[in-house]
C-alpha cells in the first residue's frame, strides 16, 4: 500500500500589521542612510570650502603672472624677487627697499621674458637647453639647486642659444648704405637749409650747424637697411643714388635737444613768481603761438594744445616758481626778469628736450660690403629681439603686480631674510 504522501507546510503569509511594520523599519532605514550621506557631503563640502578658502586667504597661493598657459603664482615671484636681493641688491636691505618698484618690475620681466622664450625657441626653433647644461651653469656660478635659479639660468642659456639662430655669421656680406643725416627743429630751417644744400653747401658742416638730433649720430657709418635708426633714414637711404641727399620728411617722434620757451610771470615776490609757460617744438611755432596769444588767444587753452611741458595738464601754470626748479638757466634768465603780465619773445634752451623735427639725409656710397663685427652682434640682438616681441605679441601676457602686491613681495623677501 502506497504511503500517502506529507503535505507541505503552509506558506507563512505576513499579516497587514506585520508588513506595515517592516514597511516603516525600510522607511526609517532609509532616512537613516540619507541622512548620514548628506552629513558626509556636507562635511566634505565644509572641508573643501575651508581649503579653497585657506587658498583664497594665502597671498602666496595667488596667481599673478600668466604667460599663456603658464601660470605663476605669488610664492614663485617672490622667489625670483629674492634672488635679486641676494645677488642684485648683494643682500643691501636699505638699497633694495628703496628700489623696490624697480626690483620688482625686473623680476616680473624676467619671469615674463624667460618662460616667453622657453616657450617660443621651444615651439618655433625646437632649441631647449638640457638638464646637465643647467646643473653645470648653477655650478659655474656657485648657485644652489633650486627652481627659481634653475629658470634664470635656463633662461640664460637659452637665450645664449637662440641667439646663435639669429647671427649672420662671420664675414657675412649684405647690401649696406653709408649716409649722413640731420634733424631740423621747423620747415623755416628747413627751407634755409635746402637752399643752402642746393647752392652747394657741405652737408657735414650744414649739419653740424643745424642737426638738433638727440640719438642719431649725423655721421651713420655702413648700416644694413634694417638697423638705420628709423624708417625715414632707411627709405632715403636705400632709394637715392650716392651723392644725393633727400627732401625733407616730418618724423613726429625724432627726439630733439632744443626747444623755445613762451613765459608769462603773473606774479612775483620772495624770489618766487607764479607764471604760464609753454615749451614749443621750434622757433616758428613759438612765434606762431605768440601771435595767437596777442590777438586774443587764451594761454591755458594753447598750452594744453601745444606745450610740450608737463605742465601743459595744467595750462601752463606753475606757481610758487624758484630760480633752478625749471633746471634751465636760459629759462631762469627771463622768467625772473621779465615784466609781470608780459609774454615772452620766444626763449630758446638747448637744454631741453621736445620730439617732432625734419630728416634729410645724404647718401654717400651704397653696395654689398662685409659686416662688421659690431653690426654684426647689433644685427643678431636685434632679429632676436624682433623675433621675440612678435611672439610675445601672439601670446596672452597677464601681470596682475601692481604697487600693493609688490611691496607685499619685498616685505616677504625681508621676512624670509629676517630684516
Amino acid at each position: 500500500m502506497a504511503k500517502k504522501q506529507k503535505k507541505a507546510a503552509p506558506e507563512h503569509v505576513p499579516t497587514k500589521h506585520q508588513l506595515s511594520k517592516w514597511q516603516r523599519q525600510m522607511k526609517i532605514r532609509r532616512i537613516v542612510i540619507i541622512a548620514a550621506v548628506v552629513f558626509l557631503v556636507g562635511v566634505a563640502v565644509v572641508v573643501v570650502r575651508g581649503s579653497i578658502e585657506r587658498v583664497r586667504n594665502d597671498p602666496l597661493r595667488e596667481v599673478v603672472i600668466k604667460v599663456n598657459d603658464a601660470p605663476f603664482n605669488m610664492e614663485y615671484f617672490v622667489d625670483v624677487l629674492e634672488v635679486f636681493y641676494i645677488y642684485l641688491a648683494g643682500g643691501n636691505t636699505t638699497e633694495f627697499y628703496y628700489y623696490r618698484d624697480y626690483y620688482a618690475a625686473m623680476a616680473a620681466d624676467t619671469i615674463i621674458h624667460a618662460e616667453s622664450l622657453r616657450q617660443a625657441a621651444k615651439e618655433e626653433l625646437a632649441i631647449e637647453v638640457s638638464a646637465d647644461e643647467i646643473d653645470a651653469e648653477l655650478a659655474a656660478r656657485g648657485w644652489p639647486d633650486e627652481k627659481p635659479y634653475r629658470d634664470i639660468v635656463s633662461g640664460d642659456l637659452l637665450q645664449e642659444e637662440v641667439g646663435k639662430h639669429f647671427d649672420p655669421g662671420a664675414n657675412a656680406t649684405m647690401e649696406q648704405a653709408h649716409a649722413e643725416a640731420m634733424l631740423l627743429e621747423g620747415q623755416d630751417v628747413v627751407e634755409n637749409v635746402m637752399a643752402r644744400i642746393e647752392a652747394g653747401g657741405n652737408f657735414t658742416a650744414l649739419a653740424e650747424e643745424f642737426s638738433c638730433s638727440r640719438s642719431v649720430e649725423q655721421d651713420l657709418g655702413w648700416l644694413p637697411e634694417e638697423l638705420m635708426p628709423n624708417a625715414s633714414i632707411a627709405n632715403a637711404a636705400f632709394s637715392l643714388a650716392p651723392g644725393n641727399a633727400s627732401q625733407t620728411s616730418y618724423d613726429g617722434n625724432a627726439t630733439k635737444n632744443i626747444g623755445y620757451w613762451l613765459i608769462e610771470v603773473t606774479a612775483a615776490q620772495n624770489e618766487t613768481i607764479d607764471a604760464q609757460v609753454m615749451l614749443l617744438g621750434s622757433e616758428a611755432e613759438a612765434e606762431r603761438v605768440k601771435a595767437e596769444l596777442a590777438a586774443g588767444g587764451n594761454f591755458s587753452a594753447l598750452a594744453g594744445n601745444y606745450s610740450q611741458h608737463v605742465s601743459k595738464a595744467n595750462g601752463g601754470k606753475l606757481d610758487g616758481l624758484e630760480r633752478g626748479a625749471i633746471g634751465s638757466t636760459a629759462f631762469d634768465q627771463v622768467a625772473f626778469n621779465i615784466t609781470l603780465n608780459q609774454v615772452s619773445e620766444p626763449v630758446k634752451d638747448e637744454s631741453v628736450q621736445t620730439t617732432g623735427g625734419y630728416w634729410i639725409v645724404k647718401v654717400i656710397d651704397r653696395g654689398d660690403h662685409q659686416i662688421d663685427e659690431q653690426t654684426r652682434q647689433e644685427l643678431q640682438s636685434k632679429r632676436y629681439s624682433d623675433w621675440l616681441e612678435a611672439w610675445k605679441e601672439d601670446s596672452t601676457i597677464d601681470n596682475l603686480l601692481d604697487e600693493a602686491r609688490n611691496r607685499w613681495a619685498v616685505d616677504e623677501v625681508f621676512n624670509r631674510r629676517n630684516v
